[in-house]
């Protein structure tokens, strides 16, 4: 694999460095970069590694499931910029962003091919999960590719799904878990600590109030994260804190809470800032309290948990001592 010297990213495919022509790309949605995507990755590196040439990944924004929807409604693992973040940590070379449209849905998978694959690219491999389709009526099969790749002259490799237990590893069974709250289930699929990002809001500074100042930002309407208590790890402006964070305000009224973020030993203001929080346990569901004392005493008992958590927290691949979250 030939590296450059800085990891790029790429949104749509209209001006090409040439640093990223000639590459192996990785082809897919991508969402969640999870131990299934990461198969595929592993065997795109090894195949640009083989041809010296950069490695590269081509995903899709928005998630084609919300372009076809009425209104978006996919809980999203990995947004554009978290894809870039891992696919940096994974050590390619770039990442390449195309708009999802449903002018693209309709682009015959020939024309695909010709267009996007060879002529903007000029890929000179192509590695896919054997899930993936892509053209006008998924007419871009696995089989399709390949069958292009030896036809055009460009390598393809399809990797097979991934299991654990007795169903693959697949995007839609990390949203559930978490949507359960199991967020250790969670990260085990992914292969690392999966982490949300925002920009910090004035909240109701009740938490401040309470002994409890929290940095807090909104989640996508589109989430579905389980409301309740979370031992965390928070990065802020290049720095790793441990914290408790909780989702849902049972006690008070707030139609559309915030994700709230009790960093420990920390004191700045960082209101418009944008922090990233890695989810390391699930500590409880929301309650509802008789007092705010009995609030007060809860939220030192979460605290002393997430302690605990994070002491004994450790990365759970390189990928995940990459994102620089928990050392080793």
């Amino acid at each position: 694999m030939t590296t450059t010297s800085e990891f790029f990213r790429l949104d749509g495919l209209d001006a090409v460095p040439d640093a990223a022509r000639g590459g192996v790309v990785a082809i897919g949605n991508f969402d969640g970069f999870h131990r299934g995507h990461q198969s595929v990755f592993d065997a795109a590196k090894a195949m640009a590694r083989e041809k010296h040439v950069p490695a590269l990944i081509l995903t899709f924004e928005p998630h084609p499931r919300d372009v076809f929807a009425p209104a978006p409604f996919l809980h999203r693992l990995t947004y554009a910029g978290d894809k870039a973040r891992l696919a940096e940590a994974l050590g390619f070379d770039g990442l390449v962003v195309l708009p999802f449209s449903r002018d693209l849905s309709s682009v015959e998978a020939p024309d695909f091919v010709s267009r996007y694959l060879i002529d903007a690219l000029g890929a000179s491999g192509v590695v896919a999960g054997a899930d993936f389709h892509f053209g006008k009526g998924r007419a871009g099969t696995p089989e399709f590719l390949k069958a292009e790749g030896e036809r055009r002259g460009f390598g393809v490799e399809i990797v097979g799904m991934l299991d654990e237990g007795d169903e693959p590893v697949s995007s839609s069974r990390i949203r559930a878990a978490l949507a359960e709250g199991g967020v250790e289930a969670a990260n085990r699929l992914l292969g690392y600590h999966h982490f949300i990002s925002g920009t910090v809001i004035e909240g109701d500074k009740r938490g401040r109030e309470l002994g409890y100042p929290t940095a807090n930002f909104a989640l996508p309407e589109t989430n579905v994260l389980a409301q309740g208590v979370y031992g965390v790890k928070v990065r802020v402006a290049g720095e790793v804190f441990g914290g408790v964070a909780a989702f849902g305000k049972p006690m008070f009224d707030n139609t559309r809470p915030p994700f709230e973020a009790f960093i420990f030993d920390f004191d700045r203001d960082i209101y418009g800032q944008t922090i990233e929080v890695a989810l390391l346990s699930y500590i409880r569901g929301q309650m509802t309290f008789d007092s705010l004392d009995a609030l007060i005493a809860q939220m030192d008992a979460d605290t002393a948990a997430a302690r605990i958590t994070i002491a004994q927290a450790r990365p759970l691949s390189r990928l995940d001592a990459a994102l620089g979250f928990i050392a080793d």
